[in-house]
């Protein structure tokens, strides 16, 4: 990640994982501004980026949740899910508090409040 929108800039830090969700917070030319999940920003040429969506996994208040069969709270358990878990989605409504993901060859639900990645209203198909 640079400090500004140019390969002039010197680079700041750099990701070691892969798939981790950012937010894009500003656009110049072909730079994108970006926001990771412990807010630190600064800039990225957009073919680093990838089109698929993920999420990270940060419950509140606990270690670990389940990734549930149904979107509901008494569905069956698929998988046990750690703190710092990419997850894939494969669709979230934008009034839904349950978002369909996969995380390796597991699918199923997971609450919107439980992830961080998608805002509060967004829709991902």
């Amino acid at each position: 990640m640079r400090v500004g929108p140019n390969t002039t800039f010197p680079i700041d830090w750099t990701f070691q994982r892969r798939d981790l969700p950012v937010m894009i917070i500003g656009e110049f030319q072909v730079w994108r501004r970006i926001r990771d999940v412990d807010g630190a920003e600064g800039w990225v040429h957009q073919s680093t980026l990838q089109g698929r969506r993920t999420v990270l996994v940060r419950p509140a208040g606990a270690q670990e949740i389940s990734l549930r069969s149904e979107p509901s709270p008494d569905a069956a358990a698929v998988a046990r899910l750690r703190s710092g878990v990419i997850a894939r989605v494969r669709e979230c409504e934008a009034e839904s508090a349950w978002c369909e993901v996969q995380v390796a060859r597991h699918h199923g639900y997971l609450r919107r409040a439980d992830v961080w990645g998608l805002l509060p209203e967004e829709e991902v198909k």
